[in-house]
């Protein structure tokens, strides 16, 4: 039976905040069918391809995406029937072209990467091969650190904090069960303290608790650090401390604006000099936009005086968009970049942005969003690009679940053959 494609559709869906988003369905010829759904930022970058909406007032406060879904059956489906949908790079680049924008601004990249997920889905079960093995190869067997958010702040939030993310990184445990395991365990340690000492535990977008009662943006480190020994493993060993402010966030005229924690303004040196105190004190090995996306010299001169000790990693600066992350490798802006398919828009454009990390010698961690779906995706995809990290969220949320779930049962298909590391080791 051949692998051309038959059909494409699609259709409106909610994600994890309760907004709009697409969900697309592939049939080919031989019946395999693939379906994907799109997830949506909160904390977004400046050139991050656009995500289409309708604009129209009168439905989901004008979030809706049904101008997506008619690109989809309307416009990109059409073209599309009759290709072999394992040409992935050759189906992304019609999508692309007929788009013809920078940014993805006519048909959507929400739209476009609906249908390259799918297409590549549909192809792995074409030829009977699990999405991670297909997009991988038979070697695809690295099984990804977790970088599990457990207290969140700045845009995912109400809270006191101006910092975005606070994360655990389970580095020393031997496999992704027990990584998965002491992350969860810290997660309901953290979770006793804050009841302890009378703060909320209502969580955020991405299921960490959100506070909104501490003092400080430091007081989060020293939070987890006592629930990791609350649980019962040793900072810095088992378990270490990954940070991402989302400095674009609090970010305006040159200054950074603390104002949720009452710290006033400071200079990009007043920033790094903050880091610089924190990764002294705590065990933080990763620390991900601590500057703003415009501030180049600023992220050069944290990488210089840092990235030999901690991951520096950039986000809204590089958008997982080549010509910003050659321009970064130019500069030595950083040592990692953090990777999302929606940012670029389709499946073969995110491989190339990891190939060029690659070649660089620097790592990438591939990540959710903060509006997420039930769709796992992204698991496969990290092992499938021996991607030695994943930001998926917290313990709790079942959009941030399914992709834990998914790599229990990828390291459970691979048994013995499967591989867990320490990634900055």
């Amino acid at each position: 039976m051949s692998r051309a494609i038959k059909s494409i559709d699609s259709m409106e869906i909610l994600d994890s905040r309760g907004n709009p988003t697409i969900r697309t369905f592939v049939v080919l010829e031989d019946g395999s069918i693939g379906v994907a759904s799109v997830p949506s930022g909160a904390s977004t970058g400046e050139y991050e391809a656009l995500e289409l909406r309708d604009n129209d007032p009168a439905r989901y406060g004008g979030k809706g995406v049904l101008k997506a879904v008619a690109n989809v059956k309307e416009t990109i489906g059409p073209r599309l029937i009759g290709i072999d949908a394992a040409k992935q790079q050759e189906i992304d680049q019609i999508m692309i072209e007929m788009d013809g924008t920078r940014f993805k601004e006519n048909l959507g990249a929400n739209a476009i990467l609906s249908v390259s997920m799918a297409v590549c889905r549909a192809a792995a079960q074409s030829v009977g091969l699990p999405l991670y093995e297909y997009l991988g190869g038979c070697t695809a067997n690295r099984i990804p650190v977790p970088m599990m958010n457990i207290l969140n702040g700045g845009e995912h939030a109400d809270s006191s904090v101006d910092f975005q993310e606070f994360m655990v990184m389970p580095i020393g445990a031997p496999t992704f069960a027990e990584a998965l395991r002491f992350g969860a365990e810290t997660f309901h340690a953290l979770k006793k303290i804050l009841k302890e000492k009378g703060h909320a535990t209502s969580v955020g977008d991405e299921g960490g608790f959100a506070p909104k009662t501490l003092k400080s943006n430091e007081e989060p480190c020293e939070l987890i650090v006592e629930a990791i020994e609350k649980a019962g493993y040793k900072p810095g060993v088992d378990i270490a401390i990954a940070l991402d402010p989302a400095a674009s966030s609090f970010y305006k005229d040159g200054k950074y604006i603390l104002s949720r924690s009452g710290a006033g303004e400071k200079t990009s040196d007043e920033m790094i000099a903050i880091f610089e105190k924190w990764i002294e004190k705590y065990p933080i090995v990763s620390l991900e936009d601590g500057l703003a996306e415009s501030d180049w010299e600023g992220f050069q001169k944290m990488t210089s005086q840092m990235g030999d000790r901690i991951q520096i990693v950039g986000d809204d600066i590089y958008v997982t968009n080549t010509d910003f992350i050659k321009k970064g490798i130019e500069m030595k802006a950083s040592n990692s970049v953090l990777i999302k398919l929606n940012q670029i828009g389709s499946v073969s454009e995110t491989m190339d942005a990891i190939r060029l990390c690659r070649e660089a010698g620097w790592t990438y961690v591939v990540s959710h969003r903060s509006g997420e779906t039930e769709d796992a995706f992204i698991a496969d995809f990290t092992v499938a690009m021996d991607g030695r990290q994943i930001k998926t969220g917290s313990a709790c949320r079942s959009e941030r679940i399914a992709k834990y779930n998914r790599l229990l049962e990828i390291e459970r298909e691979l048994g013995k053959a499967s591989r867990f590391e320490n990634p900055l080791s």
